[in-house]
């Protein structure tokens, strides 16, 4: 598990608020939050490129076989 803090909440209006210490901080100005039974999850919203979201995932060791694939037919116009 990472760092952990304690941090105060305050009210901001009508809103509950929390400010995010430094060591937290999240690129950009935007973030997008969740809640997750009792956790509430903020992670940054800015777009990350698709090479970088696939190099994260994990390969499958599944053998799918091969794919039946005929090439299309004749198409008119």
């Amino acid at each position: 598990m990472g760092y952990e803090r304690h941090v105060r909440l305050f009210r901001n209006g009508r809103s509950q608020a929390v400010r995010i210490p430094r060591e937290f901080e999240l690129p950009g100005n935007e973030v997008v939050m969740r809640k997750e039974g009792h956790r509430i999850i903020i992670e940054s919203a800015l777009v990350r490129p698709l090479a970088e979201v696939l190099a994260g995932l994990e390969t499958l060791d599944e053998d799918f076989g091969p794919i039946d694939d005929p090439a299309p037919g004749p198409v008119n116009f």
